[in-house]
């Protein structure tokens, strides 16, 4: 028997005394305020798990978050690719016509940049520093 199921039953025997003593007359009030303390008992209890159970749904749906998913299928990254190349051909001459060898490199960095970003949201730990574990390196 835990702590509250021993304070319940001294409510119970508290109430049967106050009863004897003060006769029939105020049974249904007694009974009444023992009824409600074990309402805001099985309330409180049935809140503690409420509670409880909200915060575990939240760590797994945070933990859940945190996993890395794959965004987008093989389908739509190389159709990324395949149209970053066939661009990339314009966009260099355009690029190397006008300012030459400076173009050229902006042409280029843009694109490669546009990759680096589209290849960083579908792989958010790509560009993380790994911390070596005590398995990366064998003596």
């Amino acid at each position: 028997m835990d702590a509250r199921d021993t304070d319940l039953k001294k409510e119970l025997d508290a109430t049967l005394q106050a009863r004897r003593e003060l006769g029939s007359e105020y049974e249904s009030e007694l009974v009444d305020s023992f009824l409600e303390k074990v309402d805001q008992r099985i309330d409180g209890a049935v809140e503690r798990r409420m509670r409880r159970h909200v915060a575990e749904q939240q760590m797994a749906a945070t933990r859940d978050a945190r996993s890395p998913r794959p965004t987008d299928t093989f389908g739509e990254r190389f159709g990324f690719g395949i149209v970053s190349l066939v661009l990339a051909v314009p966009l260099s001459a355009i690029g190397g016509g006008l300012a030459h060898l400076p173009g050229l490199i902006a042409a280029w960095a843009g694109i490669v940049g546009v990759n680096a970003v589209q290849a960083a949201r579908t792989n958010p730990d790509l560009f993380r520093r790994r911390r070596p574990s005590s398995d990366d390196w064998s003596d």
